[in-house]
């Protein structure tokens, strides 16, 4: 019997990815007069697609459609081509700043969303008192 259905979990996964791009951004805003950095990004669909692709799940039948047939790329990638300042650093702090905060506002989503699945069980539990 599963106690929990898949909310939790993909609740979980969501967290995962924007903790990986607050790091991220964070690397990029100390190293914002670095010389020669390049700024670090994450994408949400290369994030989603390693996580799939840590999944175990195998075929019991040969007619079913396999679940993943390659390797998926990181998720983090350089920013190679821009450059923003003379010193060849392609970190736009504006940018990094405003992705910041969209991230935190999407972190404190999901936080409160678990916190909303936690308070549902506890209520089932307690009987609705």
């Amino acid at each position: 019997m599963k106690l929990f259905d898949d909310t939790i979990q993909n609740l979980q996964r969501g967290m995962d990815y924007a903790s990986t791009k607050n790091q991220t951004i964070g690397q990029n805003i100390a190293n914002v007069d670095t010389p020669g950095y390049k700024a670090k990004s994450v994408s949400f669909n290369d994030f989603f697609n390693e996580a799939q692709a840590n999944i175990e799940a195998t075929r019991t039948n040969p007619k079913h459609i396999p679940f993943s047939d390659h390797q998926s790329s990181k998720a983090i990638s350089s920013l190679r081509d821009i450059t923003y300042n003379n010193n060849g650093n392609s970190v736009d702090l504006d940018k990094q700043m405003n992705e910041l905060a969209k991230n935190q506002l999407y972190y404190e989503a999901l936080t409160e969303r678990v916190n909303g699945k936690f308070n549902s069980i506890q209520t089932a539990l307690g009987g609705g008192r």
